[in-house]
């Protein structure tokens, strides 16, 4: 009886497994990642090149953005980017970022 519940519980797990990675994301979710993975690879690009978190954030401040949230979020990203101590490439970190921003996308569906 006990192998039976073991078998339900691994298959149901299994099941659910499979269904949050058939789940898609929202193109607006596909772009947010997307642009936050840019944003971190530019912050990372910033701080190998030995600029300062100050004109990292003056540099944020010259952009002009599509959408009102963009600004804050960017200056949360940079300043996240800066905190860290890891020095792997930017284009590497933007691997990274984007595929832990859908993983977290997904997992709130």
């Amino acid at each position: 009886m006990r192998n039976v519940w073991i078998a339900l519980i691994s298959f149901s797990v299994a099941g659910l497994a499979m269904s949050a990675q058939a789940r898609e994301l929202m193109p607006n979710d596909r772009y947010m990642c997307s642009w936050g993975a840019g944003t971190a690879a530019k912050a990372q690009e910033l701080k190998l090149a030995g600029v300062s978190l100050y004109a990292a954030r003056q540099k944020i401040h010259s952009y002009k953005f599509a959408k009102s949230w963009m600004r804050m979020m960017a200056m949360g990203i940079t300043e996240q980017t800066y905190d860290s101590p890891t020095r792997i490439k930017p284009a590497a970190l933007r691997e990274v970022f984007y595929g832990d921003c859908v993983k977290y996308k997904l997992a709130r569906k």
